[in-house]
């Protein structure tokens, strides 16, 4: 049974709201500064349990330091690299600033605020501004499937937009002579430049992968960096497949593999897993460096470029988009069209090329048709200069309003 109930403070009266919640417990909420404030916030306690929106106001007064360490430990679907991002994002960005506060206490405009400020201040990428207000948003989402709040405070707001990086894409000379200046890594280079695979894919290649016979290679596990730590999971999107490899290539992959065992590794001594090059001192970035010494136009690239650049020979080679798709591992052939819809640009030249000969066919099926419907005109039945039924479809037809087929009924 719900009830009001007076209270006197330093402050002048009160009143006091008590309640039973939907497991019967006992609850009440204080502070009102007259009776009809606290009946009218018991009238919307008993519409929101009766419509199963009820939220106990007690149970929001927990801490968003509490919620998202649970809220972390709780993601085993995420992929090493994606928790370990998620990780940083929650104890650099998250916590400091909102670790202590009551998650009924957090307003719409305070994220809002706090968005602006990683954004316009410490002038932090739109990428890590998103990931920690996606950390934020998602502890509160929980809190709201909780029924610990009624709405969740941190969505709807305006986020920064990610600006597309213009991407690098060699040649297959290019291509050469950064294998060449990779010494060593030559055949990696290869293998990332030719079958686009990701660099954590290329380092998990087994033996027992590659097909020399077929020219194929299986993608089926992926060996990410975290940290300093290597992390073997499964490819990105949890499918293995096979990827095409050029001849050249198998050759060079067989001088790699050359007594090892079906479970030993392409690449490294066999056993243990390549580390990523440093992006500013490793071997990657000092071939680069030697590269743009010979050529000028040489791009300055990272690993992940050699992804784009096979996309890239592909594509030129006249590969399906489908094809281009497997290869990669994109879950879409929509999704290669968008990642790579500039390089398609070329193919615009076809289609104008052949809406011109579209046109011209037309055009000159247009004429004959014309010449055909003059001649019969042109008969001594038909004179030319007769203002008659089929002149006036004819001039039609010359105007263009009246396709010539349509005459196909006129007299000859």
């Amino acid at each position: 049974m719900a009830s009001v109930e007076p209270y006197d403070t330093d402050n002048g009266r009160r009143y006091r709201a008590r309640w039973r919640d939907l497991d019967r417990r006992s609850k009440e909420k204080g502070g009102f500064r007259t009776k009809r404030d606290a009946e009218r916030f018991l009238a919307k306690v008993e519409v929101d349990m009766g419509s199963g929106q009820y939220v106990d106001p007690s149970s929001s007064l927990i801490t968003i330091a509490e919620l998202g360490r649970e809220w972390l430990s709780h993601r085993p679907h995420l992929k090493p690299s994606s928790l370990h991002s998620l990780e940083i994002a929650w104890r650099i960005h998250v916590e400091p600033r909102w670790g202590s506060r009551r998650i009924g206490s957090i307003r719409y405009t305070e994220v809002q605020a706090w968005v602006s400020e990683l954004t316009t201040v410490q002038r932090k990428s739109a990428t890590v501004v998103k990931r920690a207000h996606g950390v934020l948003a998602g502890v509160l989402d929980g809190a709201v499937k909780d029924r610990r709040l009624a709405v969740n405070p941190a969505r709807g707001i305006s986020l920064p937009r990610k600006v597309k990086k213009s991407r690098a894409y060699l040649t297959i000379q290019q291509v050469e002579a950064l294998a060449n200046e990779a010494g060593e890594y030559g055949t990696l280079v290869h293998l990332l430049a030719y079958t686009g695979l990701r660099w954590g894919e290329a380092i998990g290649l087994r033996v027992r992968n590659v097909d020399p016979i077929r020219r194929r290679a299986r993608v089926e596990q992926n060996a990410v960096q975290v940290g300093r730590a290597i992390e073997v999971g499964t490819p990105k999107g949890h499918e293995a497949r096979s990827v095409p490899l050029p001849r050249f290539l198998v050759d060079e992959l067989d001088l790699e593999m050359h007594g090892r065992a079906p479970g030993a590794l392409v690449f490294g001594n066999g056993t243990a897993h390549i580390y990523r090059p440093h992006s500013a001192s490793g071997w990657f970035i000092q071939a680069v460096r030697r590269c743009q010494k010979v050529d000028p136009t040489f791009p300055t690239l990272t690993l992940h470029d050699l992804r784009h650049t096979a996309a890239s020979l592909a594509i030129s080679a006249g590969a399906h988009v489908k094809a281009v798709q497997r290869m990669l591992g994109h879950a879409s052939a929509a999704m290669t069209l968008d990642t790579y819809a500039d390089l398609f640009d070329s193919d615009l030249d076809s289609v104008s090329a052949s809406l011109q000969d579209i046109r011209d066919l037309q055009m000159k099926s247009l004429a004959a048709a014309s010449v055909g419907v003059m001649w019969g005109l042109g008969s001594e039945s038909a004179p030319e200069t007769q203002e008659g039924p089929d002149n006036r479809a004819f001039q039609r037809c010359a105007r263009g309003d009246l396709n010539p087929h349509a005459l196909s009924g006129t007299r000859t």
